[in-house]
């Protein structure tokens, strides 16, 4: 590696991949970024640009006291192109990142197509080995998500598991601003202060509306699974007909909460539906929590029965699609790389992680890892107090491979003082502050030990 540029051959260009992608080539390694989406999309893509949000345009909270909020400061420090472009496209969204998604995406790739380091292929891979040696490269990065393509979902079965992997997913439908009826919609967040200019519409519902709205999602038409598949969803992602068949006040209890919103007056609504603007001109909307299995006709008939949707236009609707990752416990080493194929890595949701910006920072992960291998180093581990570490610590120790968000229960406990016990009020927002101090202050301290 002396007397050549290392080269690195990175196989998707979603969040993990462009991640992957962008930091190598800013470390001046020669990266060969191949994708196939606009020769072969997956069911849940619907654009031909980089580093797609399929599910949402949210990548989720601000706040330095949430999980999402200390994997953003890692993801900074590492020199996030997500992060970067997620702030130069932002739309309203309260205390959480929302953006522009076509405007994100096609940011992402002006950059990486023109970067002085990268080769950008438009290429279907189903056999990742062989591209070692097609491009003379010292490493391979497979980032090609959940919803990879039927040839290397099938390497990937033959050569490194036997096992059927796959979770399934579903996607929220997007609605036509100017189809909505505002006279019974209002403009409120849940954790904001109400002199502030609100981002989020609410679509009130009254006891009636509301279980009736709920007994039609139970007898709606579902799409149903295929190829003699059981259903297997993310729990913090669940469709919306599945949150109603599991009780007819699971949705009220969930993403259809009315705390905090309630109308001037104080008066509170029974249920809430909630919406996000989908993009910058607020032209149209997200419909927060409602992925759904419904069928296309019946998710027009159901959704018309929300106050205000009477006479809705759906610009997206809803959608289910089959998630694959590894079980990297068993496949994987620390640093992600495969365990059969030592030059090969793994990145974003197919290790194990779920979501955006977790997927994201696997991306940063694996090129920070390569970079030292690069460098004649060894592999680091990350203290699992951090974010990262956590996430890490959860894919390759988890007994039974599900999905996991970052959340503060992948990270150890935080010790607190017999006073701070004695305080019951604030205590649980008081141990989030302190875990997310600690792993600023782990993740500081390790950056300074590197």
């Amino acid at each position: 590696m002396e007397n050549k540029k290392a080269k690195v051959v990175v196989v998707g260009a979603g969040l993990a991949g462009s991640e992957a992608a962008f930091s190598l080539a800013q470390n001046d390694v020669e990266v060969i970024l191949l994708e196939s989406k606009t020769i072969e999309k997956n069911p849940a893509q619907k654009m031909s640009t980089c580093a797609e949000l399929v599910c949402t345009n949210s990548l989720k909270s601000l706040k330095p006291e949430t999980g999402h909020g200390l994997l953003k400061y890692e993801m900074e420090k590492l020199g996030s192109l997500v992060l970067k472009v997620g702030h130069e496209t932002r739309v309203p969204a309260g205390d959480a990142l929302a953006v522009d998604r076509e405007e994100f995406s096609k940011k992402i790739t002006d950059i990486l197509k023109s970067h002085k380091n990268i080769t950008f292929i438009e290429r279907v891979v189903d056999n990742p080995a062989a591209l070692k040696e097609e491009f003379d490269a010292d490493f391979v990065v497979v980032a090609t998500g959940p919803l990879t393509t039927k040839g290397l979902e099938s390497w990937l079965i033959d050569s490194l598991t036997q096992d059927d992997f796959y979770f399934y997913d579903a996607i929220a439908p997007v609605v036509d601003a100017d189809s909505l009826d505002y006279s019974k919609l209002y403009f409120k967040d849940r954790h904001k202060d109400p002199s502030e200019t609100a981002d989020y519409l609410n679509a009130p519902m009254n006891e009636q509306q509301y279980y009736s709205f709920v007994e039609a999602l139970k007898e709606a038409q579902k799409v149903p699974a295929k190829d003699f598949e059981d259903y297997q969803f993310f729990e913090a992602c669940l469709p919306i007909d599945i949150m109603a068949e599991r009780g007819p006040d699971t949705p009220r209890f969930s993403c259809m909460k009315p705390i905090g919103l309630e109308f001037e007056g104080n008066d509170s609504p029974y249920a809430v539906v909630q919406l996000r603007k989908e993009n910058l001109l607020g032209s149209a909307f997200n419909m927060v929590g409602f992925q759904t299995r419904l069928k296309y006709p019946e998710q027009k008939r159901v959704f018309r029965m929300i106050p205000g949707f009477e006479n809705a236009e759906f610009i997206h609707l809803g959608s289910v699609h089959r998630n694959s990752f590894l079980n990297s416990r068993s496949l994987l080493n620390f640093d992600l790389s495969s365990k059969k194929y030592p030059y090969m890595f793994f990145a974003g949701q197919i290790t194990g992680v779920e979501g955006y910006t977790e997927s994201s920072s696997m991306g940063l992960y694996v090129a920070f890892q390569i970079l030292r291998k690069i460098n004649g180093k060894e592999p680091k581990k990350w203290p699992v107090e951090t974010g990262i570490g956590a996430l890490i610590n959860y894919i390759m120790t988890v007994e039974k491979p599900s999905p996991s968000s970052i959340n503060f229960g992948l990270l150890p406990q935080v010790p607190l003082t017999k006073e701070q016990r004695r305080k019951r009020a604030g205590r649980k927002k008081l141990k989030k502050e302190l875990a997310a101090k600690r792993a600023n202050e782990a993740l500081d301290r390790f950056f300074d030990s590197l």
